[in-house]
């Protein structure tokens, strides 16, 4: 059994099978809704019900109270119709997004690299492959110490080897998930992914030179954004600073050196926060925001930002970015969310609609 739900203001209408989230079909048919956390954690996709009814689902009652509930309103990632509907969604047109179905895939494990004791590199070569997908984008990953929730990974590799994609998994402590994958997956190991998902990319029709800032595995991201602009001769400035413990976690240093030296419009600034006074390191020392802060005088105007990392980064780059005088519209960020988060209550500031 399916049913008809209608996205207004598209005027779009998908099919929803019986016991489907409203999120997950209209990805699948191409049309965007904004999403984040895909759980019902952040409220990201909280959309209106015009006609119609649903099952509520595995919500957050952070994301979506009981008030709101009465009021007609629903999670995306969670609802699923029990009825014909008409919904409606705060969509706002990006010139620079393309509607990618989402897609299942089989995958094999082609090669484990571990960048740290907390970093491993995961390659997976696609059976059902090429994934069509926007660098910065991420993909769901089914793994089986998981139970039924998959866990969300970006893709690490560019958009042109899209039949073998990297995935940079941090080991978190108590995370079943990661745990497994850091210390228990093995070459050969088949598994199911799903995507591309997520609304974080380079907006390439934006003339502004890019800053992006990034901490821990949250470097996947800006790894094959950076690499397709520099594939397809970008000539836009481009600064890297990555944010890491120390030399022993940093990862990719080699690459993204050799990037810098061969390309006259990339700029590559590691910072590391916890690394030995007495230590050989020459670089940045501190965190992310403090090596931004230094690298542009503290102006960060007539910039784009691309923030990807944990959420104290996150923060700490949000503030030190504006007091630069660098806005909402000028940065784009990609949210951290795990297991943890199904218990945060922490509200979202009233002064940013996106991030």
């Amino acid at each position: 059994m399916s049913y008809e739900v209608t996205v207004e203001p598209l005027g779009v209408t998908i099919e929803v099978e019986e016991g489907q989230t409203l999120l997950d079909a209209a990805l699948r048919e191409g049309v965007y809704l904004p999403h984040a956390c895909g759980h019902g954690l952040c409220a990201t996709c909280k959309v209106d019900i015009l006609e119609g009814e649903v099952e509520h689902g595995d919500a957050s009652p952070f994301a979506l109270m009981d008030m709101e509930r009465d009021e007609g309103k629903c999670l995306a990632c969670t609802a699923t119709p029990t009825s014909d509907m008409v919904i409606e969604a705060d969509i706002e047109e990006d010139p620079d997004a393309r509607s990618i179905p989402v897609r299942d895939f089989s995958a094999t494990v082609s090669a484990i690299t571990r960048f740290s004791d907390r970093i491993v590199g995961i390659t997976l070569k696609l059976k059902d492959g090429p994934i069509d997908f926007q660098a910065g984008q991420y993909i769901n990953l089914h793994v089986p110490a998981a139970g039924d929730r998959p866990r969300a990974f970006s893709i690490a590799s560019p958009p042109s080897k899209a039949d073998e994609i990297e995935l940079n998994v941090c080991k978190v402590r108590g995370g079943a998930a990661t745990t497994w994958l850091y210390d228990d997956l093995t070459e050969g190991t088949a598994l199911k992914v799903t995507g591309p998902y997520g609304r974080f990319f380079v907006r390439k029709s934006r003339p502004e030179p890019m800053i992006f800032l990034a901490g821990g595995s949250g470097l996947s991201s800006p790894k094959s954004m950076i690499l397709e602009l520099l594939e397809t001769g970008e000539d836009r400035q481009i600064t890297l600073i990555y944010g890491a413990r120390d030399q022993a976690d940093l990862y990719y240093y080699d690459l993204f050196s050799e990037l810098a030296e061969k390309h006259a419009n990339f700029t590559y600034i590691p910072v590391l926060s916890n690394e030995p006074e007495d230590s050989n390191w020459q670089g940045e020392r501190g965190f992310v925001h403090e090596a931004a802060e230094r690298a542009f005088d503290g102006r960060f105007k007539g910039h784009v930002a691309y923030l990807c990392g944990p959420p104290p980064m996150i923060d700490a780059c949000i503030t030190t970015l504006m007091q630069g005088r660098l806005f909402e519209k000028e940065m784009y960020l990609e949210h951290f969310y795990d297991e943890s988060s199904r218990d945060d209550s922490k509200a979202k500031s009233p002064l940013f609609k996106h991030i």
